[in-house]
């Protein structure tokens, strides 16, 4: 009796990492897919940082709020006003599709040169991000922008592999935050 519930609790507990395996590779395939599905992911898990902090939409920040700039009109994901007028532009975009290739690599080099793509897709994306001029263009906006990054763990692998990413967004106006 005591064999048969154990194999019962073991057939259960299969079934269940099966089924969170399927539906973890179900979200790994939409987030691969369209960058946009990759972009509204990271404006949700934006969202949802900034009223878990007691914040109200309309009230305390404005989504895809549309700006007119030199070049064109500029839509930042998110602008958090502030006290005294002054404003902080948050951009949430998520460079995922070679941190998931890392992942998913069945090799030791396969998966460094993966995460080295990935640390050089986020640095590239700090350098798309300063070239928007958010800072410049956005009402009494902070003298930087804030790159949201998803999950601690897309920027812990990118920093593992340029341990300067911190410092060239800095440098380039930009700052780095994650949900923590």
């Amino acid at each position: 009796r005591a064999y048969g519930e154990i194999h019962k609790e073991l057939e259960l507990s299969r079934l269940s990492s099966e089924g969170l395996r399927a539906q973890t590779g179900s979200l790994a395939n939409a987030l691969r897919g369209e960058s946009h599905t990759r972009g509204r992911w990271g404006e949700i898990q934006l969202r949802r940082v900034v009223e878990l902090a007691g914040m109200l939409n309309y009230c305390d920040f404005f989504e895809q709020e549309s700006v007119a700039a030199e070049e064109g009109r500029l839509r930042p994901d998110l602008v958090v006003r502030l006290p005294g007028g002054r404003s902080v532009v948050i951009d949430s975009k998520v460079p995922l599709a070679s941190y998931l290739a890392a992942l998913e690599a069945k090799d030791d080099a396969s998966r460094a040169a993966s995460l080295a793509q990935h640390a050089r897709q986020v640095r590239a994306h700090i350098g798309d991000l300063a070239r928007k001029g958010y800072a410049a263009e956005v009402r009494q906006s902070a003298e930087f922008v804030v790159l949201f990054l998803p999950g601690e763990v897309f920027f812990s692998a990118a920093l593992e592999q340029d341990p300067g990413l911190i410092e060239a967004g800095v440098d380039d106006g930009i700052v780095i935050a994650t949900p923590t």
